[in-house]
């Protein structure tokens, strides 16, 4: 380049460049023979005091000076020397035409994983707000990094909120020293920068390309070889990747599944895998308490009323706690068109909605609505791969250190929930392997029904960890023990249930010869009391199977619903609830399940054309030898 065109092709020179410092700055970003743009903080008889930035100050010596100058005045200064007791004093340069240079500060940036290697140092972190809570004292702004979340406290007041022109989402960075305050991490923030335009880009990109590499499923061989289950694999990958993300990004999760063994068996360990990777990711050991929550839900579908608690709740935590919305992930329920309504009403809020399921599902419905959509009836599968099943495996993709720990679960799913799968067996093998018989999954799967009985909308965590022998503090000895006084009392209120409504079972054979057994199990039945009228259909069912050795088909009903049992005959219960809303106008019936269970509600003053048209249907069924447990060598 020639010296006419870097004086811009007209033969000028181009004027000098001062360079301004950041706020941020500090004196090791000062040059010696660099011009810098200072402005005046203080006037004494012997010069001019100056500031570069918030942290490089200095005075300019009377002999220094050109000219006159007030507080708030701004003129350019070199280095003149840093004195040993770390003074620095500056010299006026005489410019009077300039162009000015931003100097932005040369971090060193820590990470939020090595804080407990350097407390009591300071320390540079940028990253995103992603929770910002008012304690009594301090404000704390939880930060995010590519390694973990660390809280940054600043104190304004006792109770005020520090720094109100900050928001999560924000990219930031903090310089502070770390320090333990009890058992926990947090930075004691010296300031807080928001950071805008390309170093908030630069941030975000980074921060992206971390979490998308650490929110990658953990690669683990499936528990046992099984084609059917393969399908489901990279839907189940999906999720994990998006659940681990989701931690990562500081969001909450909140848990709703079926109150019955087999969404305990997919709940609990999807709880455990993502409270250990939230202590993983963050320094806050109270972080799982606030980012995570698990609760039961009694009907087989998303009611509003828990839809409308759970929004109510997050809500208040938005505006107490300073969080995001959370993630909802539906287990073991709510794949089908009765989950829509209390969907629509989430996704107000721009709730993500994930949903692992075995039921029969209405994808057209409810897939619009979700983020993430599991079912082996996607796949030409069905209930046989249990969601306890699947949820073993997903919470071995979250955190594949527990893998030890859940041998056992997916068999307890699959007897809870009467799997007939062609991998009951290898399930079986494993538990056994584990010191579990088969009677020994029996007692579990009863205990869990027991233990979700009593505990209605609680989700009973240490009480349902200590019945499935999992988690930090699980005691083998406690768990038998625990395991054989909640399966007795459960056989003995089963067998008292019995003796009321066996005398009351009305019997007639089918056209298809399938034996139909039905009770009323609002007046014939023990109320207010375990077993519940679907628990109550279930034995009943189970005692006329043993019984007969036959196709056995079972309802239990009340006033305004149904309970559908049935064995060895091929049961399209979804099917037939859809068919039944068509042909009788104004019965209010919806309902669903899959071949060998399911359940339906009708408006009380149409009980009795809904039975009749259901029973005239049942007859039609196909019988079927493979959904038979009798016939079955597992």
């Amino acid at each position: 380049m020639t010296t006419d065109e870097a004086n811009g092709g007209d033969g000028r020179q181009s004027p000098p460049v001062v360079y301004d410092l950041d706020a941020d700055c500090t004196p090791d970003d000062v040059e010696e023979g660099v011009p810098y743009l200072g402005t005046v903080n203080g006037v004494v008889d012997y010069g001019v005091f100056v500031d570069l930035s918030d942290s490089v100050s200095g005075l300019v010596h009377e002999s220094n000076l050109n000219g006159e100058y007030g507080v708030g005045d701004e003129f350019v200064v070199e280095l003149d020397e840093v004195r040993a007791n770390g003074d620095i004093a500056f010299e006026e340069v005489a410019i009077d035409e300039y162009d000015v240079d931003t100097v932005a500060h040369d971090y060193d940036l820590g990470d939020v994983s090595s804080l407990t290697e350097i407390l009591g140092e300071t320390v540079h972190i940028e990253g995103q707000i992603v929770q910002i809570k008012q304690t009594g004292g301090p404000t704390l702004f939880h930060v995010r990094d590519e390694t973990g979340v660390v809280p940054c406290a600043i104190f304004e007041e006792a109770g005020v909120r520090a720094r109100p022109d900050v928001d999560v989402d924000d990219y930031v960075r903090v310089t502070g020293e770390p320090e333990r305050r009890e058992d926990a991490v947090q930075i004691e923030a010296d300031s807080l920068t928001v950071l805008e335009g390309e170093d908030a880009d630069a941030v975000a990109e980074r921060l992206d390309a971390a979490i998308e590499e650490r929110a990658a499923p953990r690669d683990v061989d499936p528990l046992v070889e099984w084609p059917a289950f393969e399908k489901l694999r990279g839907d189940l990958e999906s999720v994990a990747r998006l659940l681990r993300r989701t931690v990562l990004e500081g969001r909450p999760i909140r848990i709703r599944h079926h109150a019955d063994g087999d969404g305990m068996c997919a709940s609990v360990p999807v709880e455990l895998a993502l409270e250990r990777f939230i202590d993983e990711v963050h320094e806050d050991p109270d972080a799982k308490r606030h980012l995570f929550k698990r609760l039961p839900s009694k009907a087989p579908f998303y009611e509003m009323e828990d839809a409308t608690r759970d929004l109510n709740f997050a809500l208040e935590d938005r505006e107490r706690h300073g969080q995001k919305l959370p993630l909802l992930l539906m287990l073991d329920n709510g794949s089908t068109e009765e989950d829509t309504p209390a969907y629509e009403t989430l996704r107000h809020y721009d709730i993500p909605i994930v949903v692992v399921d075995h039921h029969h599902p209405d994808p057209e419905a409810v897939e619009p609505l979700l983020t993430e959509h599991v079912n082996p009836y996607l796949y030409d599968e069905d209930y046989r791969i249990t969601t306890g099943m699947m949820c073993v495996e997903l919470a071995r993709m979250i955190y594949p250190g527990m893998t030890d720990e859940l041998r056992h679960i997916p068999a307890v799913a699959g007897i809870s929930d009467r799997s007939e799968a062609e991998a009951m067996q290898d399930y079986l093998d494993l538990a056994r392997e584990e010191g579990y018989d088969e009677q020994d999954l029996k007692d579990v799967g009863e205990a869990l029904d027991y233990a979700a009985h009593w505990l209605r909308y609680n989700s009973g965590q240490h009480l349902i960890n200590d019945v499935l022998d999992v988690g930090d503090d699980a005691d083998e000895d406690r768990h038998r023990e625990l395991v054989d006084t909640l399966a007795e009392k459960s056989r003995r209120d089963v067998e008292e249930q019995l003796d009321a409504v066996l005398p009351h079972v009305e019997h007639e054979e089918l056209s298809n010869g399938a034996h139909l057994y039905q009770i009323d199990v609002e007046n014939s039945a023990h109320r207010f009391t375990y077993p519940a009228p679907g628990n109550t259909t279930g034995a009943v069912h189970d005692r006329k199977v043993e019984e007969t050795g036959d196709p056995v088909i079972t309802i239990g009903y009340g006033p305004d619903f149904a309970v559908l049992r049935s064995d060895g005959v091929r049961l399209d219960i979804p099917t037939m609830v859809t068919e039944l809303d068509e042909e009788i106008v104004g019965g209010g019936i919806s309902g669903g399940g899959h071949l060998v269970v399911g359940s339906i509600k009708y408006v009380k003053g149409r009980r009795e054309e809904v039975l009749d048209s259901l029973i005239e249907k049942m007859a039609e069924a196909d019988i079927d030898e493979e959904l038979s447990s009798t016939s079955s060598t597992v």
